[in-house]
């Protein structure tokens, strides 16, 4: 199946998908993040599929969701049921990654932001280019970090380094990511890829069962509760895009300024 801003390779057992919005920095459009569930839930049941390497076009991961999108831009606009049902599409990805069956890599190069990151750490494992950085910037953007991402986050990094990533929404560079948890290998930049391969090739030499066995159990015991504190977090994310503070740091981000947020 061809996609619009996916590339979608298979070599055997493995297969690559490909963020293929390189003129925008792979920014994750409503299109694209329809693509990217689609894509992720037809590997459930797929025997043939082993491991799937997500990677970006053109030396870059994600710099996350595109603000500038006609149909992200709709869920500004609308009754609150359409508003709603716009903002969901979000977890659904991240989730239909995280419970996929194949074993996932994320292989980073360049810039890894926002919902990029949400849909890195939503995959098994993630390789990092020594020059990449991963970066959560909702709160300049006046909105909660969503998606089911920060249970995600506490797993890996722990509460403190979760709150410190969000809150300060600084860069995380690649050695630091590797420090803490968020990456499993650094590598030469542009290298991502091919120690995606060496991966995927130790795991697809194990027998298969046994290894889709081991990520079912893993993941869901390591996510038994996180539903029950991120099944409100779109609802928050809704909410927030009411604010003053998300239309100042909105306008702060599409005129490439820093926002004017009034102190309290």
């Amino acid at each position: 199946m061809k996609y619009h801003d996916l590339i979608v390779e298979r070599e055997g057992s493995l297969v690559k998908v490909i963020l293929n919005r390189p003129e925008s920095s792979n920014t994750l459009s409503a299109r694209m993040l329809r693509e990217l569930r689609e894509v992720a839930v037809g590997f459930q049941n797929d025997h043939r599929t082993r491991v799937v390497i997500l990677t970006g076009a053109s030396g870059t991961f994600s710099a996350g969701l595109d603000l500038k999108d006609g149909e992200v831009q709709k869920m500004l606009s609308g009754t609150m049921e359409e508003r709603r049902e716009r903002v969901l599409i979000g977890p659904r990805v991240c989730r239909a990654w995280e419970e996929t069956e194949p074993i996932t890599i994320a292989a980073i190069e360049g810039f890894c932001v926002g919902g990029g990151v949400s849909l890195a750490i939503s995959c098994d494992f993630r390789i990092m280019a020594e020059s990449a950085f991963m970066r959560v910037p909702e709160i300049e953007l006046g909105l909660n970090y969503s998606w089911g991402s920060i249970p995600r986050l506490l797993h890996l990094i722990g509460p403190a380094k979760t709150k410190q990533m969000i809150l300060l929404g600084e860069r995380i560079p690649a050695e630091i990511c590797l420090r803490w948890g968020l990456a499993e290998e650094v590598v030469l930049e542009g290298s991502t890829l091919e120690a995606g391969l060496v991966l995927a090739e130790k795991i697809i030499k194990k027998p298969p069962i046994p290894v889709a066995m081991t990520k079912q159990a893993v993941t869901i015991m390591a996510g038994a509760l996180d539903r029950a504190g991120t099944y409100m977090d779109a609802d928050q994310f809704l909410l927030t895009t009411y604010t003053k503070d998300h239309k100042e740091g909105l306008t702060a981000f599409l005129d490439k300024k820093r926002p004017r947020l009034k102190e309290r």
